[in-house]
């Protein structure tokens, strides 16, 4: 499954293909996706790579390979400019419903996010987790599995699965999915500076981010977290 900024480049990418029979430039997908940096072309890039529809072919410069499309795509379709507004939160999937075994709660797994440099907001629900009923309080709840190590020094590592509570509001303190820009998802605590809000990490090894409040969505707030050994 494809976010719509995924999408959205691989169509860029192979419409420019058919036309010229080179890729476009980093800065040709910036301008056509309307991000604000190359940087997020670079992790839209390394997604479709990881994901099997392109190939990065090396030691040539902008040499970029299409191995699949999309089965919903139209061969000749432009990308439409600015119409992705992603969210982490899927719709209604995320209302509490039993387990089958009545030992947990199943809330939906949305994929991964950064705890560490900002990643691509990823809408995926691939399957349900279990959850203890005692950690689920009121309210809709999913789950993500963190990528990345600034958020140690909070007990968050690589590879954990946190419980998040959707909502769209949080205090200075918590620990909080934010969306950075209407494009990037990430786990930091937020801590509110005036009218600025501050991204804070538990990793000495990772810089605090600034904000203005126009730049930040809170998409819920920690509420448990999961680990396996």
């Amino acid at each position: 499954m494809l976010t719509s900024k995924q999408h959205d480049l691989l169509m860029f990418i192979h419409e420019r293909l058919k036309e010229a029979g080179v890729p476009p430039s980093f800065e040709e997908m910036k301008e056509a996706l309307g991000l604000k940096s190359k940087s997020g072309i670079h992790r839209l890039i390394t997604a479709l790579e990881e994901r099997g529809f392109l190939r990065r072919l090396p030691h040539r410069a902008r040499a970029l390979e299409i191995i699949k499309l999309p089965d919903d795509s139209a061969a000749g379709a432009r990308p439409a400019k600015n119409t992705f507004n992603p969210s982490v939160i899927e719709g209604s999937l995320g209302k509490l419903r039993p387990a089958n075994d009545e030992s947990g709660i199943l809330v939906p797994m949305m994929g991964r996010i950064a705890a560490g440099v900002p990643i691509e907001a990823i809408q995926d629900h691939s399957r349900d987790v279990s959850i203890p009923p005692d950690m689920v309080g009121r309210g809709e709840h999913f789950a993500l599995e963190i990528a990345g190590d600034s958020m140690i020094n909070a007990g968050i590592l690589d590879g954990d699965t946190v419980l998040i509570k959707k909502t769209n509001t949080a205090r200075s303190g918590d620990i909080v999915v934010a969306l950075v820009d209407n494009e990037e998802a990430t786990l930091k605590r937020l801590r509110k500076k005036g009218d600025s809000i501050a991204l804070e990490a538990a990793n000495p090894a990772y810089e605090t981010r600034i904000f203005g409040p126009d730049r930040i969505a809170v998409q819920g707030v920690l509420a448990g977290l999961l680990r396996r050994y």
